[in-house]
């Protein structure tokens, strides 16, 4: 099967997880705190169960920032799996400023073959698949669909990305609304001088990823720490909407499935490059 052949899963699954996500966002809600010391709510969990039962049936191992811990000796022998955030953007969920998404990305080898990304509170789906390209879609476009429908159907009702006809704009780049830092400011000022007439724009989850995607910035540079489920399913949406997602210091791509599972600093470019 190619990871194509997988889309339709991934993203109904995507979407019945971000249903139950926004039942409880809308509630008044307890956050709890995880070891690291970032809010764990009961969307997450639901998000995560959901999930799980959806693509347990592909019988494709799931790594997912709220399931269990697997060791290497384990993983390391995965030819694929899915890497999934059953609620990216959790402190954004708790400000309650909609910024927060569900990720799900197939990963091959390391490398992320297919990527959804549904932000619940807008009802926009973007999901993109190698050798597919990358789209946009109406979660209401998409819901019909369920039980008849593959790639084909999918692609059908949605817009390729990089959007065509985006109104001219300065060049842009993308911060982490939560996560500023002295290194970001410092490499935007960098670009400031570069470009003269800049725009910064803030925003929470792998949402930044996805304006990158379709055009409406050019950068996105994370002076800071993430894990591989926060990026895996946005990285496969930019690079096939034809960017890249690369390594702050060496350029390469970022890797999948690793001992560790944080990620380096890493840039996010609208258009591929080399490094």
């Amino acid at each position: 099967m190619t990871p194509a052949d997988y889309l339709d899963k991934a993203v109904f699954a995507a979407m019945e997880a971000g249903a139950a996500a926004l039942e409880v966002y809308e509630e008044d809600f307890e956050v709890e705190e995880k070891s690291d010391h970032s809010p764990l709510t009961l969307a997450d969990r639901r998000a995560h169960e959901i999930i799980a039962a959806r693509l347990k049936p592909l019988q494709i191992p799931v790594l997912s920032e709220e399931g269990r811990d697997i060791a290497y000796a384990e993983r390391k022998n995965w030819p694929q799996l899915w890497i999934v955030d059953p609620l990216d953007g959790t402190k954004e969920f708790v400000k309650k400023n909609g910024e927060f998404t569900i990720n799900i990305a197939l990963v091959q080898n390391g490398v992320p073959m297919l990527g959804v990304v549904f932000v619940p509170v807008k009802d926009r789906v973007y999901f993109a698949a190698q050798g597919r390209g990358a789209f946009l879609a109406d979660g209401s476009d998409l819901r019909g669909l369920e039980k008849t429908s593959a790639a084909d159907g999918l692609i059908s009702v949605s817009r390729r990305l990089p959007l065509a006809d985006l109104p001219a704009r300065p060049y842009t780049v993308m911060g982490s609304r939560s996560h500023a830092s002295d290194a970001l400011s410092a490499f935007v000022a960098e670009k400031r001088r570069e470009h003269g007439d800049l725009e910064f724009i803030s925003a929470g989850s792998s949402l930044k990823f996805c304006l990158v995607a379709e055009g409406r910035a050019d950068l996105y540079p994370r002076t800071g720490p993430t894990m591989e489920w926060d990026t895996a399913a946005g990285q496969a949406v930019v690079e096939q909407a034809g960017g890249s997602v690369l390594e702050f210091e060496s350029g390469k791509p970022l890797a999948y499935n690793k001992e560790n599972l944080t990620n380096p600093w890493f840039i996010v470019y609208r258009t591929a490059k080399d490094g």
